[in-house]
């Protein structure tokens, strides 16, 4: 195409209806027809990132393959997209405001008054633009985060309603909303629909599709209503009923024209309808499966399953491929010890033992970690997880029983797992971490060799502190081998114990990587392991 096209993502009545899905839903729909679609964040909140955020306030920090903290909604683009998102994918009022005051103080603005409108207006529509223009997409998708009405929303809706008079038919705005099921009268209500198309309207923007967040299905008269009264055609108004699972969305939003509404609605050709060959298959696999895998994930954060989403995903994903049910069971690390852990653990198939920064948990995960290495069940460390397996070695096995990631304790006599040296000194704790893809190179003969029929890997990585290759010698003779290594730095990348089942920690984020189309090798490898280890017990 000539133009790049923008289409606008809003939600009202309630956060939390599904934004991002959405998003992806439509970017899904759109890349079937041959179309290159890239979907953006906003997101409202003055941090310039969420990376200093606390899960339990934003759920998982995901990350870039250029090292940018994200938010989560972008691990959903990736997932259903099959395509690497970067910086520019994700945008917060922090990172706007800090643009436009560093243009201030270099004299950019020329000694004019610098105001919402038109500074910050004008350095949002120039992050949209830029990302479409300087990549050459057909399609970017804008999610905007919260909802219409939130004072932190304002500038960003603002720059919408100036972009669809800039952009006339390269630009639409899809709305979603929320239709509430009220039982003692046992009807839907769409006025809260109503009166958040009317604050979208009074704001200047137009909605040209709404997209009705629901339990209970639709009639015919309600969605006609809706249009009716919210100034919307009647075939721009669709339904997004609750379905198993969010990749059925993509299937539901098709069944309804959605795509087609949109490309109608643009000037685009619609041509034939995509088969979504793929992905289908991946949905009649999900739903065909009988059997289950039960899988224990171990961290700190159990009671918001958001904070380990791309975990989550990642699983559900590779049940899938080994066409299995996930039985997901968490386990909260901090009420884990040597004396419950094989109460906790002992019907598990598999155990997957979280990320998680700081000493809260830490105890739990290093006792389930020796009752899953003894007992010998497919474990899988992921970041913290990994480190938690080599201090547990340490301790357990060679003996050094005060072993410890200086994180943890700084005077430790074992400092297994090490501050970076390039970490040192960083004053700063906002975006300085190791971020981002590196290289690594796998060992032969190892379960990751095995899983990615390849020696040479790129993973991404969050994370301060390192195996300390000074006790290399000492635990590889143990039992506990290096098998993955950064070639440039020789930091060590991934444990495996030989002698057991499948015990794998790795110090990046596979789960960063795994998508629907492309679920990650060494996901796909553990689950199998925890069904044969399933199958192993009849």
């Amino acid at each position: 195409m000539n133009n790049t096209k923008y289409i606008f993502v809003a939600g009202g009545v309630i956060s939390s209806l599904g934004k991002g899905i959405i998003a992806a839903s439509i970017g899904k729909l759109l890349q079937a027809r041959g179309y290159d679609v890239t979907i953006q964040k906003f997101d409202p909140y003055i941090n310039i990132d969420p990376g200093t955020l606390n899960p339990y306030e934003h759920g998982e920090c995901y990350v870039t393959v250029d090292g940018h903290e994200a938010d989560l909604d972008l691990g959903h683009y990736e997932r259903f997209l099959n395509n690497p998102t970067t910086r520019a994918n994700n945008i917060t009022t922090g990172r706007i405001y800090q643009s436009v005051i560093n243009k201030e103080r270099k004299g950019d603005y020329l000694g004019k008054t610098v105001q919402v409108v038109p500074h910050i207006t004008d350095e949002i529509k120039r992050n949209i633009k830029t990302l479409g223009t300087k990549n050459k997409f057909d399609f970017v998708i804008t999610e905007i985060g919260g909802t219409v009405g939130d004072i932190e929303s304002l500038p960003f809706i603002e720059s919408v309603r100036q972009l669809r008079w800039e952009l006339g038919k390269n630009c639409l705005c899809v709305h979603l909303t929320y239709v509430p099921y009220i039982a003692a009268a046992k009807e839907v209500k769409t006025k809260p629909t109503q009166h958040s198309v009317k604050q979208l309207q009074e704001l200047g923007i137009q909605p040209d599709v709404l997209v009705l967040r629901t339990e209970r299905e639709l009639s015919e008269d309600v969605l006609r209503k809706v249009a009716l009264f919210c100034n919307v055609e009647e075939s721009a108004v669709v339904q997004s009923l609750d379905v198993p699972s969010i990749y059925e969305v993509p299937i539901m939003m098709q069944q309804q024209k959605l795509d087609e509404t949109i490309l109608r609605k643009m000037n685009l050709p619609i041509g034939d309808t995509p088969e979504l060959k793929a992905w289908k298959e991946f949905l009649f696999r999900m739903k065909d499966a009988k059997e289950s895998v039960k899988i224990g994930l171990v961290g700190k954060y159990v009671e918001l399953p958001d904070a380990y989403k791309s975990i989550n995903e990642s699983l559900f994903q590779a049940a899938t491929y080994n066409d299995r049910k996930l039985d997901l069971v968490f386990i909260h690390s901090e009420k884990l010890n040597d004396e419950n852990v094989q109460e906790q653990l002992s019907g598990l198939d598999g155990i997957l033992i979280a990320p998680g920064f700081g000493q809260r948990g830490t105890e739990g995960k290093i006792a389930a970690i020796k009752y899953a290495r003894e007992n010998d069940i497919p474990t899988f460390g992921i970041c913290f997880g990994m480190q938690s397996m080599v201090i547990e070695y340490a301790r357990n096995v060679l003996g050094l029983t005060e072993a410890n990631s200086t994180e943890i304790n700084s005077k430790t006599p074992y400092n297994v797992i090490d501050l970076m040296e390039n970490q040192k000194g960083i004053s700063n704790l906002g975006g300085t971490m190791r971020l981002g893809a590196y290289d690594c190179e796998v060992e032969k003969d190892s379960i990751m060799y095995k899983a990615y029929h390849k020696k040479n890997i790129q993973e991404r990585h969050r994370h301060r502190f390192e195996y300390n290759n000074k006790f290399k010698t000492s635990l590889e003779e143990a039992g506990l081998k290096c098998v993955g290594r950064n070639p440039e730095t020789d930091l060590v990348e991934a444990v495996e114990i030989p002698a057991n089942k499948w015990f794998v920690g790795v110090q990046f984020h596979p789960e960063y990587n795994s998508t629907v189309i492309n679920p990650h090798p060494l996901f796909i490898s553990f689950v199998k392991a925890a069904v044969e280890n399933k199958e192993s017990k009849k």
